[in-house]
């Protein structure tokens, strides 16, 4: 008994189309668009992560700095940056994804034939 899917199953030929557009440039386009963000947003929050920890490790006077009133210092405003910079970045990545990622990825799933397999809430 041999496990081989025949070639001529619609699992085969799916699995055809899935690795020619994967190949197609269009496909390597959307990936170089995606990296095209993503990793220099990631360096970027990383590294104002880094900086918040490093100053609340080394400089404490600095991060100690009343800013107003008794309790509001510059760590707790460098803290509650960090969130805003998290839904900055996604919101960013929303419009970006939208303008840029979506319609390509949309033109690729209907090339495939995937059309009425649409997911997540935006549909």
């Amino acid at each position: 008994m041999s496990t081989d899917t025949p070639a001529s199953t619609p699992s085969a030929s799916a699995a055809e189309r899935y690795l020619a557009v994967q190949r197609s440039d269009e496909f390597a386009g959307l990936r170089r668009t995606l990296r095209g963000f993503i990793f220099p947003m990631t360096v970027a929050f990383f590294l104002w992560y880094a900086l918040y920890v490093i100053l609340s490790a080394y400089a404490r006077d600095f991060m100690g700095t009343k800013l107003f009133g008794s309790n509001i210092n510059v760590a707790l405003v460098f803290g509650l940056l960090q969130f805003v910079s998290t839904f900055l970045i996604a919101w960013l990545y929303s419009r970006f994804a939208d303008r840029k990622i979506d319609p390509v990825a949309d033109r690729i799933r209907a090339e495939i034939g995937e059309v009425g397999h649409e997911h997540g809430p935006r549909g």
